[in-house]
């Protein structure tokens, strides 16, 4: 059961679609859609369709990486990309402090700091993509594109190769 609802979007998130110009459907569910798989199964769709926005450390600067729920990132990847030194998830505080967001309910936009952000290419291989509205309970809906251009994200290929 999801409900449509404009004030399911975190405050912050709710005003950076309005900044946008985006006026996409914000679904609200009950149970919690922290997880690329809770998402999915929440919302029915395929696990590859769920965008998370996961932030890493590259020589201690923040970097969001927008990579589709079935794939994990390739840390060393995104090192190569960033021609970075050294590349880490970054930890609860710093996603908070650099997003404004707790980890599990990060959005690709709309947060506290303008940061470096990259976007795996097999994003683009869905029509419509789901993301985290700012809560752990909140999804909406967008074409890959337009998510990775509000973003400001580059298309790149950071996924972990399947061996």
């Amino acid at each position: 059961m999801s409900t449509h609802d404009g004030t399911a979007a975190h405050p912050r998130f709710a005003e950076a679609l309005r900044e946008l110009g985006l006026d996409v459907p914000v679904r609200r569910f009950p149970e919690a859609t922290r997880t690329a798989v809770q998402a999915a199964a929440a919302i029915g769709c395929g696990v590859g369709e769920i965008v998370k926005s996961l932030i890493f450390q590259a020589d201690g600067v923040p970097v969001l990486v927008l990579m589709d729920g079935s794939s994990r990132v390739d840390v060393e990847r995104v090192r190569e990309e960033l021609g970075a030194g050294a590349v880490k998830r970054a930890d609860a505080e710093l996603v908070r402090e650099t997003t404004g967001y707790a980890i599990g309910g990060v959005p690709p936009f709309g947060h506290a700091t303008r940061t470096r952000v990259l976007a795996d290419r097999g994003l683009l291989d869905h029509e419509v993509v789901w993301a985290a509205a700012g809560t752990p309970h909140a999804v909406f809906p967008l074409d890959p594109a337009t998510l990775i251009a509000h973003a400001g994200g580059t298309l790149v290929d950071v996924r972990e190769r399947l061996a």
